[in-house]
């Protein structure tokens, strides 16, 4: 296996046929994913934040 196909990510759709993955390619998915759900909940948890300072700002007193 060359050095680019080593670090280069699989190719992977959501609902895929992973019979078709390698253990290593299933391993790399898995860490990109992991990668990528911890990216989403920390942008949701930034999100709610300025919502819940505008809903603030903006409630009548």
């Amino acid at each position: 296996m060359d050095e680019e196909a080593a670090i280069r990510p699989p190719l992977y759709t959501i609902g895929q046929d992973l019979s078709t993955l390698s253990v290593e390619e299933l391993k790399r998915t898995i860490s990109l994913l992991q990668d990528e759900i911890a990216r989403l909940e920390q942008e949701l948890s930034s999100k709610s934040s300025t919502k819940a300072a505008a809903e603030a700002l903006f409630r009548p007193s």
